[in-house]
């Protein structure tokens, strides 16, 4: 291994630390634009490596370092503080810690995606930031309307159109139908935006067979599919289901110390936060259409409760997911004319033509005895699962090992 070298970031600057027999040497600060790094590698020799922690532009930074030393490695700063957390605490020291516990080879690394990925990353957290700001708009407008004492919107949709003649219809001051106006309006501008963004996840998703294969999942449509495999990258990295599990914090927490039993908490909540979202989100979803999935969320439910099932039900969607993208097979009990219609509509988002007036791949979801015969199949692989699960006995306490002192 030859040099290492930290750099500690900021948003105009980074404080550079070499690590050299031994030794950690400083030098000095390095410009954060492309001309500033580009000169600073080549200051380097091919065998250095750099290391810095995973920031907003360390992507960026990386890529630039790239070209000129052996290797840039990422690292993560939750994990680093952990480590190796320090009561004096200036930009050298923090450079120096990351080269120092490099050269050790205790540096907690994080996975650089490749570019495909990361742009399905960029994708997904842009969608989620949009219809964050929609809620947050619909929000405003149903405090407005709670604020005058009128009734909550007898329509689904508040920003429909049978929505917005009910609101225009509705006694409120001239300046808060002012505000509902301009919140309807920006919602219009939003909503285009998010056309073209959901466009694009769906051109991508054509071309992935992976969020293809997690939509045979019930409750699992393109949005999900996409965030998911953004979130994942390249399944080969989790060897387990369980460590996918643990990427997406969805693992409970245990404490265990000498001989007491191990206590298990809530769900450890590491890793992407929006990807775990939309897992939750499918769980719902998954626990509404007739399946194993549905038997599973009723069962958590009897015993926990409804939030409880659904993070559980979260769970058992990530580790189906890992199985899925691993072994390259559809979800067993797909629903194949629901399967269909999902990619129709996928298909229509990405932009393809029409076929009005032809039979499509999605007609059979409109054949009533096909769909129903599709949903009795369903019912019965949820009523096998009831009673299969329904013969489990709770585990008692284990008996203690010959030997041992309790």
């Amino acid at each position: 291994m030859g040099l290492i070298i930290g750099l500690d970031i900021h948003r105009t600057f980074a404080e550079a630390v070499v690590w050299e027999d031994g030794r950690l040497n400083g030098m000095g600060r390095v410009e954060m634009t492309r001309t500033g790094l580009e000169a600073f590698g080549g200051r380097l020799d091919a065998g250095c490596e750099v290391v810095i922690e995973a920031t907003g532009n360390a992507m960026a930074v990386a890529r630039v370092l790239t070209p000129f030393v052996s290797r840039v490695v990422i690292a993560n700063p939750l994990q680093v503080k952990a480590i190796a957390h320090a009561h004096v605490k200036t930009d050298k020291i923090d450079a120096g810690v990351l080269a120092r516990l490099r050269a050790a080879g205790f540096l907690p690394e994080v996975w650089v995606p490749d570019a495909a990925t990361e742009r399905r990353r960029r994708l997904a957290a842009r969608r989620n930031q949009i219809v964050r700001q929609r809620t947050r708009l619909k929000n405003e407008v149903q405090s407005i309307l709670h604020a005058h004492l009128i009734p909550p919107c007898p329509h689904a949709d508040l920003a429909g159109l049978s929505g917005r003649r009910w609101l225009c219809s509705q006694p409120l001051p001239a300046d808060e139908q002012q505000a509902v106006e301009r919140a309807l309006r920006e919602l219009d501008r939003l909503a285009d935006d998010l056309e073209v963004l959901d466009r694009q996840i769906a051109e991508d998703a054509l071309n992935h067979a992976g969020v293809q294969r997690l939509m045979t999942l019930p409750g699992v449509d393109v949005c999900v599919a996409s965030g998911l495999v953004a979130a994942i990258g390249e399944i080969s990295r989790f060897s387990t289901a369980e460590k996918l599990v643990s990427y997406l914090g969805l693992n409970p927490r245990v404490r265990q110390s000498g001989l007491g039993p191990a206590k298990h908490g809530r769900i450890s909540k590491a890793g992407r936060a929006h990807a775990r979202a939309l897992l939750v989100e499918a769980a719902w979803s998954a626990a509404r259409s007739p399946g194993p999935l549905r038997a599973f969320f009723l069962r958590v439910r009897a015993k926990r409760g409804d939030k409880i099932a659904a993070v559980a039900t979260a769970r058992k969607l990530s580790v189906l997911a890992w199985h899925l993208l691993a072994s390259q097979t559809d979800y067993l009990w797909a629903r194949p004319s629901l399967v269909a219609s999902k990619m129709r509509r996928l298909e229509l988002t990405a932009g393809r033509p029409k076929a009005q007036g032809k039979r499509g791949s999605a007609s059979a979801y409109n054949n009533k005895t096909l769909r129903a015969q599709e949903m009795l199949i369903a019912v019965k692989a949820e009523q096998a699962y009831a009673h299969f699960t329904g013969q489990w006995r709770t585990r008692g306490a284990r008996a203690p090992h010959a030997g041992r002192t309790v």
